[in-house]
């Protein structure tokens, strides 16, 4: 075994953890899944039989069918975030608006559980943009250069640290420049006369 083959002494788990880290970190996954998940309450509310003591408690509605396909719609949208990245703004628009749709067809879109689930994952895969590349030995992506004073003006002899050529006062010329007074231009930018 060599130094250069450190991936071989990590463990299994490791190994799949970091796998899965760099699968997560090209795609919009918690989108995906706030969607995902959103769906289900909205598909499963309608259908589900819920018992409170001895009590039934039946949630089934004439818009049952449309709950779940609301429901089915969502988790679908939610795996299309995962596993095609180049629709997640017709996937984040589609699972906003059927979060919205389920609040009228769905029991209060999923009891606001799914509708609020699916409304995040929406907004998430909407403001999620891919990350660009870096290529081998560059930079990260987060550091910058260092200024450089290419460009800049040269200060006046005399002048203060910042303030390059300025007139020290308020009859004396800048650099090279006429006297202010007799038509020419004073330091607001106003041509004064006479």
């Amino acid at each position: 075994m060599s130094a250069e083959t450190p991936d071989q002494s990590a463990g299994r788990f490791t190994r799949l953890r970091l796998r899965f880290r760099d699968w997560r970190g090209t795609r919009p996954f918690w989108a995906g899944l706030f969607t995902l998940l959103g769906g289900l309450p909205i598909a499963y509310f309608p259908y589900a039989t819920l018992k409170l003591g001895t009590m039934s408690l039946a949630m089934s509605t004439t818009a049952g069918a449309g709950s779940l396909i609301i429901g089915v719609l969502l988790v679908t949208l939610g795996l299309t975030m995962w596993f095609q990245q180049a629709t997640r703004v017709f996937a984040g628009i589609a699972s906003i608006l059927l979060a919205l749709v389920s609040l009228v067809v769905s029991n209060i879109g999923g009891f606001i559980i799914g509708f609020l689930l699916a409304l995040i994952g929406g907004a998430l895969a909407l403001s999620w943009v891919p990350g660009k590349p870096t290529a081998e030995g560059a930079a990260p992506q987060g550091a910058g250069t260092a200024p450089t004073t290419d460009g800049a003006p040269e200060p006046a002899p005399g002048a203060a640290a910042g303030e390059p050529g300025l007139p020290r006062s308020w009859n004396e010329p800048a650099e090279g420049g006429a006297p202010y007074g007799d038509g020419a231009k004073e330091p607001n930018g106003v041509h004064r006369v006479g």
